[in-house]
């Protein structure tokens, strides 16, 4: 089958942008987070950029470093590319077995089992052997809308809808909904931490499961940083009101605002938690209260998308404007004008080289030192 995309490899572009910020702006995070001075180190830049196709987003990434691929989800379909030759093995759609080719979200478990998430098309898994399976909500699927997965060491999965959240006892493959439980109902992110408790990215704030009870944090509990640009305020707010999701930022041209709105949960080895908010910036819980990071700060844009942390130890932002990394103490920035496939950045992967992915509207770039 003729694959609907289009690959290219650019030519590698090194310039880059450097946002300096003063002490008394930004919070500085334990040492341990931080990495050596610049001075030490080569800069980080654009190495290569792959454009999937104009119109074209790309909502999830996903790494197998097994087989040296990178998953890419995209509003078309998947792309499995050989990292080694940088072309693509497989190009996936509905006539492969994929439930539906908008895919919001890519994971591999500890097995090497592949699952996508649709939009509207339920979960599809893809297992060693080259065989697919499709679980829609008669099968104990919270609902057709799949935005996240993470999984415990015990190898349950967790899935994130737009009806709740799933836990996933995957031999057995029993299904328990988590929905009155969650601070709102639309899920978007997830987390597990090293004492096994499930964090919970929503519409409505965060949410936390220790196994036993649960805790509930949003806006007025410090999530998200105050609307500095005055903002108009974002008009998706809460429970049931599924029929106006067109999944838009924007109003009249406009950025708009909804700090309890979270977009990303990332949480890192010293379990301080982190969520990408709607108009907040990124914001981190380390335990007992909220910090908040801006574009004040350095942050390139206050609509945080996703969150992940390279093998250095530095965090990346992917934002509304460009990506940042932020090292505890300096930021970096990338935007259109160093190279970036796009400015809206939805998904990150780091790479097991020390190199970070990222997913944009037609395309992904490749970003290291």
């Amino acid at each position: 089958m003729r694959s609907p995309f289009i690959l290219l490899r650019l030519i590698p572009l090194l310039a880059l942008l450097l946002i300096g910020c003063s002490d008394d702006k930004v919070e500085e995070l334990p040492a341990k987070t931080a990495t050596p001075p610049a001075s030490a180190e080569k800069p980080w830049h654009v190495l290569e950029t792959f454009n999937v196709g104009e119109g074209v987003y790309v909502r999830s990434l996903a790494m197998e470093p097994k087989n040296n691929t990178l998953w890419v989800g995209t509003s078309v379909g998947v792309l499995e590319i050989d990292l080694v030759k940088g072309e693509p093995r497989h190009t996936y759609t509905r006539q492969d077995g994929l439930a539906n080719e908008y895919v919001f979200s890519i994971f591999v478990d500890s097995q090497g089992n592949k699952w996508f998430g649709t939009n509207g098309g339920g979960v599809s898994r893809l297992n060693q052997k080259g065989e697919w399976k499709t679980y829609f909500p008669l099968h104990g699927l919270a609902d057709y809308w799949i935005y996240s997965f993470a999984e415990e060491p015990q190898g349950t999965l967790w899935i994130g809808t737009w009806a709740g959240a799933n836990r996933l006892e995957v031999e057995s493959e029993k299904f328990t909904t988590y929905v009155k439980e969650l601070i709102n109902e639309w899920v978007y992110g997830l987390g597990i931490d090293s004492k096994g408790r499930i964090w919970f990215g929503t519409e409505g704030g965060v949410s936390l499961y220790d196994g036993q009870s649960w805790q509930e944090w949003n806006h007025q509990d410090g999530l998200g940083a105050a609307n500095l640009d005055n903002l108009p305020v974002s008009t998706n707010t809460g429970l049931g009101t599924r029929s106006r999701h067109d999944l838009s930022t924007m109003t009249q041209g406009r950025d708009t605002y909804n700090p309890s709105y979270v977009f990303a949960i990332h949480v890192d080895p010293q379990d301080q938690v982190w969520a990408g908010t709607w108009g907040g910036g990124a914001a981190r819980f380390d335990g007992k209260q909220w910090h908040n990071l801006t574009s004040q700060d350095g942050l390139a844009g206050n609509i945080v998308y996703s969150i992940t942390q390279s093998a250095d130890g530095a965090y990346w932002f992917g934002t509304d404007k460009g990506v940042s990394r932020y090292d505890g103490k300096n930021w970096q920035t990338f935007g259109t004008a160093q190279g970036l496939a796009g400015s809206h950045v939805y998904t990150l992967v780091p790479a097991a080289d020390g190199t970070l992915w990222v997913g944009t509207l037609g395309g992904v770039t490749h970003l290291g030192r």
